[in-house]
């Protein structure tokens, strides 16, 4: 089995795939416009997942590369799952150079606290200190 191979590199992602992903399989950005994912590669530090030459899985980290980073829209295309694609991903973006020394790195699962576990995340130490702005159909107001 060929291994996963991660790049940070923009210009490989294929931004049609990340765009169909997240607004059609994902349950987290359901119908989001690509204009949006398109600003939100732009202003984020990327990982795109491939084997041999296709995309099969993304990640994207919003980060101050000093104190905090937020990984996000982490995902494998489902005809790759079971495969360690997921670990190799999350272990390269927590590999990465610009995101060490953090002191915070957070993210929202629904159902994969299995595999970031894996990793050293855990539930909020404090969850009474969090706080958040949530709007759950912005994208549909956007459409």
């Amino acid at each position: 089995m060929e291994e996963l191979r991660v790049s940070t590199d923009k210009r490989e992602l294929d931004v049609d795939l990340i765009h169909r992903f997240l607004a059609e399989e994902s349950t987290w950005a359901a119908g989001i416009p690509r204009e949006l994912v398109e600003r939100s590669i732009q202003h984020s530090l990327c990982f795109g997942g491939y084997y041999g030459a296709t995309q099969v899985a993304f990640a994207r980290v919003v980060s101050d590369y000093a104190t905090f980073a937020n990984l996000v829209d982490v995902f494998v295309l489902p005809t790759y799952r079971g495969r360690g694609y997921s670990k190799a991903l999350v272990a390269a973006v927590l590999a990465h150079p610009r995101l060490q020394g953090l002191r915070r790195f957070t993210l929202a699962t629904w159902d994969a606290h299995g595999l970031y576990s894996q990793f050293g995340f855990a539930p909020l130490r404090q969850p009474e200190t969090f706080m958040e702005r949530h709007v759950p159909n912005v994208y549909a107001a956007a459409r």
